[in-house]
């Protein structure tokens, strides 16, 4: 077993299975928590891996309910045992994007895979990562496609999608999901 430090937490990793934490995620978690403050809300980390975001938030923000989804059955694990270990509640699901997520949401992160295969050789530093949790076919950009379209039906009127996109955090409250279109179709192109 392998750790790694992580938003001042220490996590398990499964380097090569799931995708290593790194210090630009903690970014998302911060975005999360300032959104949330001290009230009640439901929070999901989409593509969780390690669970890491999720363990983050759920940790400062007692009273949000967290959720963490990821399409890999390995992640799943990862993220219960990280939840478990770090001692905070966690529901963490296997399952696409939203779907394991029963009612609205109030705050989604994601860091989805984003990156074109073609684009492989170009990123030498990612070569120990699972190519799933880091490339996605044609430009890369389908999976934040997709939540887009499921955040429109699922965000509260008040809700915020934080997405790390290349290193940076790209966020929008539910009435400027829209604006992320046009962020993605110019990124596309």
């Amino acid at each position: 077993m392998e750790t790694v430090e992580f938003a001042g937490l220490e996590l398990e990793t499964e380097p090569g299975i799931v995708m290593t934490p790194r210090s630009t995620s903690v970014a998302l978690a911060e975005c999360a928590l300032e959104h949330v403050g001290d009230r009640r809300a439901v929070v999901v980390d989409v593509g969780t891996g390690s669970g890491a975001i999720a363990v983050a938030i759920a940790r400062s923000a007692p009273t949000a309910t967290v959720w963490a989804t990821d399409v890999c059955a390995d992640a799943v694990a990862l993220a219960g045992r990280n939840a478990a270990r770090c001692g905070v509640d966690v529901r963490v699901r296997h399952g696409d994007l939203l779907d394991p997520v029963p009612g609205p949401i109030d705050v989604v992160v994601a860091n989805l895979p984003y990156l074109p295969y073609a684009e492989r050789s170009l990123h030498p530093d990612l070569a120990g990562e699972p190519s799933d949790s880091v490339y996605a076919p044609g430009d890369g950009l389908g999976p934040y496609r997709r939540l887009l379209a499921a955040a429109r039906t699922r965000l509260a009127p008040d809700g915020l999608l934080a997405l790390q996109f290349r290193g940076e955090l790209v966020s929008a409250s539910a009435a400027e999901l829209p604006a992320l279109d046009l962020f993605f179709a110019e990124r596309a192109a």
